[in-house]
This record gives structure tokens, sequence and C-alpha cells, in this order.
């Protein structure tokens, strides 16, 4: 890498925006969850459970957007935004996206699902920020609830990794359900990703339920980059816009 690359910082934030809407879908909240994040001022923002499109929630929701989630969310602070469609049923359906102040130059929507499972998939974007000489792969990811397909989805997040180009930045971020903490080791062994606050801590931060946070779901892992800041977002003005901290970091390249 050149010393250019090397003094390259950007800050992530990810977070399972839950549809846009309160625990038990109580209420509507995506305009103040959009308030809300762009108070980060991340750079690159990955969303888990985001709505592309539902046809009956328009019609008696207050307040819901003209555009897909993503791109409410991404509003003027995100020149670029991608999404993957996991979700789909006859009303519309969701997945994961991601937001970037910087060109997303390809992107594609990786199927995890295992079987019959509730589909699940991993977003790659190749982001290429105009001070880099190669492009920053980053992957959100939305695991399964069982065990059992969240080891066979933690290989293939494994694979795809491996496949990348030698020395290229990666960022991984999301929702890991991993209520557990057994995808640390794996992911370490088979991919040479790091968690990040597991690295600073020894443990991945809690983040659910946000409220009194206790499990700790939600993870960003790194490979050829080094992490520091990394901070759970489970503040007053947070704990009603999600059922899962928010979690950011600055990533150095």
């Amino acid at each position: 890498m050149t010393q250019r690359t090397q003094q390259f910082s950007l800050k992530v934030l990810t977070i399972n925006t839950h549809k846009g809407f309160t625990a038990l879908n109580r209420r509507f909240i995506l305009p103040e969850l959009r308030d809300a994040v762009r108070t980060v001022s991340a750079d690159i923002v990955c969303l888990q459970e985001v709505l592309g499109a539902h046809e009956v929630h328009p019609l008696h929701v207050e307040n819901w957007p003209d555009t897909s989630h993503y791109e409410f969310l991404a509003d003027t602070m995100w020149s670029d935004f991608a999404y993957g469609r996991n979700a789909v049923y006859p009303e519309g359906h969701h997945g994961n996206a991601v937001l970037s102040r910087y060109p997303i130059a390809r992107y594609q929507n990786l199927d995890i699902s295992v079987g019959e499972s509730e589909k699940r998939g991993i977003l790659h974007c190749q982001i290429t920020p105009p001070d880099l000489d190669h492009p920053i792969h980053v992957m959100c990811v939305h695991l399964g609830l069982k065990e059992i397909h969240r080891q066979q989805q933690l290989t293939l997040l494994s694979d795809y990794v491996n496949e990348l180009p030698e020395g290229h930045p990666v960022v991984v971020a999301g929702d890991f359900n991993d209520w557990r903490q057994r995808a640390n080791h794996p992911l370490k062994v088979q991919a040479g990703l790091e968690e990040i606050f597991t690295r600073a801590t020894g443990r991945p931060a809690r983040t659910f339920p946000v409220r009194f946070p206790v499990l700790r779901l939600d993870r960003i892992y790194v490979k050829n980059a080094s992490a520091s800041s990394p901070t759970a977002l489970a503040l007053s003005n947070w704990r009603h816009l999600s059922d899962h901290a928010p979690l950011s970091a600055e990533i150095h390249l």
C-alpha cells in the first residue's frame, strides 16, 4: 500500500432498522431514525431489515415516504446507495442496504439462505473513495436465527471474503444474531476477519434489546484495516428507534 492509502480513514455505522417501526410495530419512526442516523456523520451506513417496497403501509401509515426506505434515509447526505432484496412477500420486500458518501463502483447481493429458512443475504459493495488506489469491500450482513444455519452462513461469508483480491481492505458489518458468540473464531481462522469491539475490549458489544442490552448480536469486522473509537450508541435518543443498538467505528486503512 502507498503512504496515502495507509492514512485514509472513514466512519462506519451499522443498524437494524426494524423496517422503520418501533418494537412490536406500534409506531412508524423512519423520519426520526433518519435524523438520528444523520447525527453520527458516518461515511458508510450498513442497514439491515430495511424495506425496499410495501403496497399496504403507504395506504394507512402517516408520513410514509414516496421513495424506498434506503433512498429516504440516504436523502442528500449519502450520494450513493445499494440495496439487496432478501425477504419477498405479497405486500413487498425487505433486505440489506448500504449508504455511502463515496461512489459504489459495483455491488452484488449474495444469497446465503439455508434450506427453507428465512431468506438471508450479504450485500457486497465495492466502494471507491478518490483518495484510494483500490476499492474498499463493504459487506452488509444479516444472518439467520438458528445456530446450525449461522454456522453454514459464516462459512459462506468466509469463502466470499477469501475470493477478494489479496490486500484489499474489507469491512463486514451487520446483525449476526450470534447470541452464543460463536462467530469470531471461525471468521478469524477461515477468513482473517477481526471483530473490532472484541479487539478493543475482549468481547463484542451488547446491542439487544436496545433498552437494556444483554445480547451481543451486532458486529463490525475488518481485514487489512484497523479501527478506533468503537461505540455502541445505546443512548436515550436511540432507544425507541430500533430494537438493536447501532454500532459505529473509525476505520483506518
